[in-house]
């Protein structure tokens, strides 16, 4: 007999009513009708060409083919038990893997994954440098952090933020717009170009500039001073997302994160 075509729930059915001797019992411990119970025992019977059980005058009895694989299945049951705690492990595991882009990593999510950590020295962080493209099962990621204007395929919730703000050194800047990839100065007038928002931020704090960069990363380096706002913040359409396939984002582990993230 094939694997895939192992009749579980009539075997599952076959263990019970073995038990208690007893359709009825039976029954009640699989919440179903013993009407339910003896279609899957015949179901059963019929898949295995053997009768399982006989009605005697003292009541249902197991016939020698059921009772001769009884013990193996009862022991096959304990074993998926065992598989499914192992599986159920990794939820209450204190290790995540978590992508994000470099500059999320450095001036957001690390700072915020200290004070986590600090309140509980059991966890375990990987980071991992994301980019669009990234698959969640081939790099065995938990969580991400995207830009976007949703969770796309996923489950997600959005970091709250102003939108954008134009920042620069308190001192004192240069003429000119800082750009990076995405920003809304990455245009050819631009007197400095980085890698990231991350690197603008840097990059206006000594001096080279103004950048328009993210309020969420911005906002560490505005309230130490090492950079000024510069006008109002203006809204965007799009934002930063934590974001995971419905799997990962069930696992307690993860939802307990992304609490601690947007608290």
């Amino acid at each position: 007999m094939k694997r895939t075509h192992l009749p579980l729930n009539g075997l599952r059915v076959l263990d019970a009513a073995a038990r208690h001797l007893s359709f009825t019992r039976a029954a009640d411990e699989l919440a179903v009708t013993p009407a339910a119970v003896g279609q899957q025992i015949r179901a059963l019977e019929d898949t295995l060409g053997v009768v399982l059980f006989r009605r005697t005058t003292r009541g249902l009895e197991l016939t020698a083919e059921g009772e001769a694989g009884l013990a193996s299945l009862r022991d096959g049951f304990l074993q998926f038990e065992e598989a499914v705690r192992a599986m159920q492990a990794g939820q209450t595991s204190k290790s995540l893997t978590i992508a994000a882009p470099r500059d999320v990593t450095e001036k957001w999510l690390m700072p915020r994954l200290t004070a986590i950590a600090a309140a509980d020295p059991e966890l375990r962080f990987a980071l991992v440098a994301s980019d669009e493209g990234l698959d969640f099962t081939e790099a065995n990621l938990d969580l991400a952090i995207r830009w976007g204007q949703g969770p796309g395929e996923h489950e997600g919730e959005a970091l709250e933020s102003d939108g954008f703000v134009t920042v620069a050194a308190p001192a004192g800047t240069l003429d000119g717009a800082i750009a990076w990839p995405g920003g809304p100065d990455d245009g050819n007038a631009a007197a400095v170009r980085v890698a990231d928002a991350g690197l603008a931020i840097d990059a206006a704090a000594a001096g080279l500039g103004r950048a328009s960069v993210p309020e969420l990363l911005a906002a560490g380096d505005i309230a130490s001073g090492r950079v000024v706002v510069l006008g109002e913040p203006r809204g965007a359409s799009q934002g930063y997302w934590l974001v995971a396939p419905l799997p990962q984002w069930r696992q307690k582990k993860v939802r307990a994160l992304v609490d601690a993230l947007t608290a």
